[in-house]
């Protein structure tokens, strides 16, 4: 990895959002924001910030700390895994998808690394940021908690058909 690709994925300057309807409509298409009111919408709001990847930049890499959750503002982003090598392709998320989530709030290495599939703007929410709501607003940390839990539920249940598609086809 050169010197370049390793300052982006570990000391990425991120910038503040400053026009909240530039990304309203992004937000309220993602799953761990639903059921949020128009106040708590603008609570987040000022939490969040911004940053970009150019095509092959890392944003995380495989057995690293998560730090953040990622919302796709434009562009894509790959998750790979290094296995004996060879990296597999796992899933490639794209503009109004948010990654990142259960690594999150489950306080596990990534199981994957993560690449601009191209030129990519990322919606960043900060771990810190996630767990100063806990102080701050305890409403709005519970419904992104049990959101962002509802979401992984979702992708262990498409997981589960997956795996139980090989199983039966043996």
């Amino acid at each position: 990895m050169s010197s370049e690709q390793n300052e982006s994925c570990s000391e990425k300057r991120l910038f503040p959002l400053l026009d909240i309807e530039d990304v309203l409509p992004i937000l309220n298409e993602i799953s761990i924001f639903a059921g949020l009111s128009d106040k708590q919408l603008y609570t987040l709001f000022r939490l969040l910030e911004k940053t970009c990847y150019k095509k092959g930049e890392k944003v995380f890499e495989q057995g690293s700390q998560p730090s953040n959750i990622y919302i796709i503002k434009s562009g894509s982003i790959k998750l790979v895994i290094n296995e004996k090598s060879d990296l597999l392709e796992l899933i490639v998320f794209e503009e109004g998808q948010c990654f990142g989530e259960t690594s999150v709030i489950g306080i596990q290495p990534h199981a994957a690394t993560a690449i601009a599939d191209e030129d990519t703007e990322l919606i960043v929410l900060s771990r810190n940021a996630l767990l100063s709501l806990m102080k701050t607003d305890l409403d709005l940390f519970s419904i992104l908690i049990l959101n962002i839990a509802r979401e992984a539920c979702r992708r262990l249940h498409k997981t589960d058909e997956i795996l139980l598609h090989y199983v039966l086809r043996k």
